[in-house]
């Protein structure tokens, strides 16, 4: 079962969106916060969101043709929620409440999560169907 358009669009962008942070992280380009410790915490997620980015990437070529992407996909989202409660969890720690930081983490917090719940609830509906026939 095909997983739905929005769902598949949301993992891209995702996906996406981790390569570009880790690109710009790495060039310089951005640089998240100037103090050793907490440029040290941001580099501790690299190989969560790349392996999250990884996992969706694998799980959206192997829907494109034609196979079962379920693995990868609940695998990616499960990497992604983690990464962005993880995040989420060390801000509110912290007492910091910055937009910047927190809009991209409730999206990589919230996005697996509703996600998942629509996917189970479809082969749950998928089983159901089967099982009447």
């Amino acid at each position: 079962m095909t997983p739905p358009r929005w769902i598949l669009r949301g993992m891209w962008t995702t996906d996406i969106g981790f390569a570009v942070y880790w690109t710009a992280v790495a060039t310089g380009l951005v640089r998240p916060f100037g103090h050793p410790i907490l440029d040290d915490w941001n580099w501790s997620f690299l190989v969560l969101d790349l392996t999250a980015a990884a996992t969706g990437a694998w799980a959206l070529r192997s829907l494109r043709r034609g196979g079962d992407g379920r693995v990868p996909t609940a695998v990616s989202l499960a990497l992604t929620h983690a990464a962005g409660v993880t995040a989420l969890n060390f801000w509110t720690l912290r007492g910091d409440f910055d937009l910047v930081w927190w809009l991209p983490n409730l999206w990589l917090t919230c996005f697996p999560v509703v996600a998942l719940i629509v996917l189970t609830g479809r082969a749950h509906h998928a089983t159901a169907r089967t099982h009447r026939q």
